[in-house]
């Protein structure tokens, strides 16, 4: 949707399907279903920014970074990061992981529980960067002062750490080779919130210093707010909205993206939200998806047109898009009410 030059990565209609699984039956002559989980993605990374996926619970953002990442095939489509075409590579080099790494939402399980955090911090030192000696315990030792950890905690395992001084472990892990860019899969939803705040800002101070370029994966609008210079809006596997941040947030277009931002908690507990659009129904199915628009079973604002053809991206505004045949229903929403 953004199309420069000066991307890192960049995804054209990127899909990732799940087979279901059913008993074989051999007189059976149904096609085979399958979980559309990632259903046409295509967003661009600019290099040194954050881009930032947001969504409810369900809607493939994790299964997307986890395709662009490689973790699991695409069905179809091109992930270009760095010039190289990703999916068209049946085997991945050690360069791909040396420059793209990840922090997983959850540190008890990313960690190895059986290894030390040098160990843990070491191991991406070791085998993709291909240090030895010395030089691998200068490098762990940098990582661990940059993530703001005391070098006396090391020689400890990960149940002996706190659950933000592990996920700083991973992040230190993360940074280790020096990557151009860092998937981040709910980086702080499983932290308290005092410790959230922390790791938010040690992310943004690592990321103006050494230059790194994230691809956030969060439901939490503050999250995206304070972290990110581009926002993707993501409903039933298919972007509705992507743009400058500032501007989807501020005004937002999509009906989805509208109730998704009226719908965040808000600090102040004289103020309540007021949802402006009414969304009736539930979350679609991803094996059997409406047609046309995805949303349009829920949506205020759907006519005939909505159900038998699927919007394409509309530029509302330079680097904006929005996927709606009505978009010019929405306009700027009132303020929530107190």
């Amino acid at each position: 949707m953004i199309d420069s030059t000066d991307n890192i990565l960049t995804t054209r209609d990127l899909k990732k399907y799940f087979q279901i699984r059913t008993a074989f039956n051999p007189f059976s002559r149904s096609e085979p279903r399958y979980v559309r989980a990632v259903d046409g993605i295509s967003i661009s990374i600019p290099r040194g920014r954050t881009v930032a996926i947001v969504g409810e619970s369900g809607c493939g953002k994790t299964t997307l970074a986890r395709t662009i990442a490689m973790l699991t095939p695409p069905t179809s489509g091109e992930v270009i990061f760095e010039g190289r075409d990703l999916s068209k590579s049946k085997i991945y080099p050690k360069g791909l992981y040396r420059d793209l790494q990840i922090v997983f939402q959850d540190p008890d399980s990313s960690l190895d529980p059986r290894m030390t955090v040098h160990n843990c911090v070491a191991e991406p030192v070791r085998g993709l960067v291909h240090e030895t000696g010395k030089r691998v315990d200068d490098v762990v030792s940098e990582c661990l002062t940059e993530v703001g950890l005391p070098e006396e905690l090391s020689d400890r395992l990960p149940r002996q750490l706190s659950g933000g001084q592990r996920q700083r472990v991973a992040i230190a892990r993360a940074i280790a080779t020096s990557p151009k860019l860092v998937i981040l899969d709910e980086p702080t939803s499983a932290l308290d919130a005092s410790v959230q705040a922390q790791i938010l800002t040690l992310l943004l101070e690592l990321q103006q210093k050494l230059g790194l370029t994230y691809l956030l994966i969060t439901h939490n609008i503050a999250v995206a707010r304070y972290l990110s210079d581009v926002v993707g809006v993501m409903y039933a596997g298919s972007m509705v909205e992507y743009g400058p941040a500032e501007e989807v947030l501020a005004d937002p277009r999509h009906p989805y993206t509208i109730t998704l931002i009226n719908s965040a908690p808000i600090a102040n507990p004289k103020v309540r939200n007021l949802l402006n659009v009414e969304i009736r129904g539930e979350v679609p199915s991803a094996i059997n998806p409406p047609h046309g628009c995805k949303f349009n079973p829920r949506c205020p604002y759907a006519e005939g047109l909505c159900s038998r053809e699927a919007p394409a991206p509309r530029e509302l505004s330079p680097g904006h898009f929005v996927s709606c045949h009505f978009v010019e229903k929405t306009g700027k929403q009132p303020a929530a009410s107190s």
